[in-house]
């Protein structure tokens, strides 16, 4: 596991600072009974931006930003120039923004998230989740996805994942839940020995104390989350609600109603009661290596 902090600096980056800024600003229309029209029409332009700066889905110009405060009568000087400040804040890159060349946009989002949350629950049941892979693990699986790849490129994917798990070791690193299948523990991503380092790597990351990893026997049958893999991400600032993440082949999907969060916060819930509990996780680690062995 990397130590230290990535380049950029702050954790979270933009994406949660426009989440914040954008939850004010909602805060402050609604308390002026403006609707998003108006606010529209206020900075030449239209509800739906509105929507999106409200929802922290795009970046912000400072003098919309102004103009919207002005229009909300925020007149208190010291609380204006704090959103202002915020609003420069989140048109600056995060740490990522140097793997732009292999980093598509829609992921782009989550290490914003991810970077910012106080707590992942995580759900994986292919692959061992991109936060505790070892290097020769998160290769293989990058040439499974991109096998045609030059070499470059493909060294520059795995320095953006291992650059990702600097999180877990940071000063204020969040809290990191996994449950994970045991097939996934048991696949031989890469082959044996790339998969007996990474078992070794998965007994490590379990001591760490913000990390807590569950494992689904094969025993447990069909279970709470058959639909597929998903993130559930909590931040540390009661204004932003959880986000579940769903990643898909070519895109992703960002869920943050509170039906949906509720429905797969339910799932994470019943997962972590069927997977064998965290006491046992280093027997159950101990046995899966012993087998890669034979």
């Amino acid at each position: 596991m990397t130590t230290g902090t990535p380049e950029g600096g702050a954790s979270g980056g933009p994406t949660v600072l426009r989440m914040l800024l954008g939850a004010h600003l909602r805060r402050l229309r609604e308390a002026q009974g403006v609707t998003r029209e108006d606010a529209g029409w206020e900075i030449r332009s239209s509800e739906s931006k509105i929507s999106r700066m409200e929802l922290g889905r795009v970046g912000f110009k400072e003098r919309d930003v102004a103009d919207l405060l002005t229009l909300y009568g925020l007149d208190d000087d010291e609380e204006r120039t704090r959103l202002l400040a915020l609003a420069r804040d989140a048109n600056n890159p995060g740490w990522w923004h140097r793997f732009g060349d292999v980093l598509p946009n829609w992921f782009q989002s989550y290490l914003g998230l991810e970077a910012a949350a106080a707590l992942i629950r995580t759900y994986e049941v292919q692959f061992v989740p991109g936060l505790l892979q070892t290097k020769e693990y998160a290769r293989a699986v990058v040439l499974l996805g991109h096998g045609r790849a030059k070499a470059d490129e493909i060294d520059r994917r795995v320095e953006l994942r291992m650059a990702r798990q600097q999180v877990l070791t940071r000063p204020d690193a969040p809290k990191l839940w996994v449950v994970v299948d045991e097939a996934a523990l048991r696949r031989p991503i890469g082959g044996i020995d790339i998969m007996r380092g990474q078992v070794d790597a998965l007994l490590e990351a379990n001591t760490l104390p913000n990390v807590r990893l569950q494992v689904i026997p094969f025993n447990a049958g069909g279970h709470a989350a058959a639909g597929g893999a998903f993130t559930i991400l909590r931040f540390p600032d009661q204004d932003l609600p959880d986000v579940v993440y769903i990643e898909q082949l070519t895109s992703a999907l960002y869920l943050d109603k509170r039906d949906d969060v509720d429905l797969y916060a339910e799932a994470m819930e019943r997962l972590c009661v069927e997977a064998r509990p965290p006491t046992e996780t280093s027997k159950v680690l101990e046995e899966i290596r012993r087998d890669l062995e034979a």
